[in-house]
C-alpha cells in the first residue's frame, strides 16, 4: 500500500510572506518520506472543516506548478478540482501544463463542486446540483476527447468546443490519470465507473468504504467495465500520528478491499509530519499487500 500527503492547511507560523519557503521545504520533505503523491484542495476560501474562510487559501494549480518545480518524483493532483470553476477547455490545457512540466507526474483530480459560500462569494459558477454533475460529466468527456487524437470539435449541453486541440500532449501515456473523487452512489460512482481511471473516498471507517466500492462495482458491471482497473484510494479521516497501531489497522482492512494508496493529513506542521510519518508509518504501510482480497 502507499501514502501521500495532502495539504487542506496552508497557515503557517510564517505567515504568507514565507509560505514559498514552506512550500518547497513541504515539498522536500514528503520525497525524502517516500510518499507516492501531494495534493492540494482545490477552493478559494478555506473550508469550513479547517478553519474560517479567512486563513491562508493558495490557488491549487498555480501551487501545483510551484510544487513541481520543487519535486522530481512524486505525483501532484487536486482532491479535487471542482468543475464549475473554470472551463473544462481551459482546465484541460492546464493539466496537460502540469504533467509536461512535471515531466509526467500529474493526476486529474476532479469533482462536480459544493462550496456555494466561495463561489457566490468570488462571482464563480455555482449552478444546481443536476447540472453540476452534467457539467462534470462532459468535462471528463473532454478531457478524454483532448488527450486523444480526434481534435475535432465538442457540442454539448452546456460546452460547445469548435476545435479541441491540445498541443503539447501530455507527456503521461496513455494520458495523465483521471480521479473522480466523492462518494454518491447514484452519480459520482456511475461516473467513476464510466470515466475514471481512479476514485478518492472519505475514509469514514472500512465498512463505510467497502459498501460505496460494491455500489462501484455494480456500475462497473452496468457500464461492461473491469471493476479492477480502477485504482481505489481513500483520503483519511483517522490521524496517522495520534494512534499508529489504529491506523495501520484500519489500513489493513482498507488493503483487504483493494485500496493501494491512503491519502493522510497533517496534525502538525508538514514538514514535522512528514518527516515522523517516514520513521513511524510508511515503512510499515508499505508492507500491507493491497491485493490481497
Amino acid at each position: 500500500m502507499k501514502l501521500g500527503i495532502h495539504l487542506p492547511d496552508l497557515t503557517y507560523p510564517g505567515g504568507p510572506p514565507a509560505l514559498a519557503d514552506d512550500l518547497a521545504r513541504i515539498a522536500a520533505a514528503a520525497e525524502a518520506a517516500g510518499v507516492d503523491r501531494v495534493s492540494l484542495m482545490d477552493h478559494v476560501w478555506q473550508i469550513g472543516a479547517v478553519g474560517p474562510p479567512e486563513r491562508d487559501m493558495l490557488e491549487a494549480w498555480t501551487a501545483l506548478g510551484f510544487l513541481a518545480a520543487h519535486t522530481s518524483r512524486v505525483k501532484l493532483l487536486t482532491l479535487v478540482t471542482g468543475v464549475t470553476y473554470r472551463d473544462p477547455g481551459l482546465l484541460a490545457k492546464m493539466a496537460t501544463t502540469l504533467d509536461v512540466l512535471s515531466k509526467g507526474r500529474s493526476i486529474l483530480g476532479l469533482g462536480a463542486a459544493w462550496n456555494e459560500a466561495e463561489a457566490r462569494g468570488l462571482g464563480l459558477p455555482f449552478p444546481p446540483t443536476a447540472e453540476r454533475f452534467e457539467r462534470l460529466e462532459e468535462t471528463l468527456r473532454i478531457f478524454l476527447q483532448m488527450w486523444s487524437d480526434d481534435d475535432g470539435p465538442f457540442n454539448g449541453r452546456h460546452f460547445q468546443l469548435a476545435e479541441t486541440l491540445c498541443v503539447p500532449a501530455p507527456l503521461s501515456r496513455p494520458h495523465p490519470p483521471v480521479l473522480v473523487g466523492g462518494g454518491g452512489e447514484r452519480k459520482t460512482l456511475r461516473l467513476v465507473a464510466r470515466y475514471a481511471d481512479a476514485c478518492n473516498m472519505f475514509g469514514t471507517s472500512p465498512a463505510d468504504v467497502g459498501r460505496k466500492l460494491e455500489v462501484l462495482r455494480s456500475h462497473c458491471e452496468a457500464e461492461g467495465r473491469d471493476y479492477d482497473r480502477i485504482t481505489k484510494t481513500v483520503l483519511a479521516v483517522r490521524p496517522a500520528l495520534v494512534d499508529v497501531d489504529g491506523f495501520l489497522e484500519a489500513a489493513e482492512q482498507y488493503a483487504a478491499l483493494g485500496v493501494i494508496e491512503l491519502q493522510v493529513m497533517p496534525d502538525r506542521h508538514p514538514v514535522e509530519f512528514a518527516s515522523e510519518v517516514a520513521e513511524k508509518v510508511a515503512p510499515r504501510v508499505a508492507a500491507i499487500d493491497a491485493s490481497r482480497r
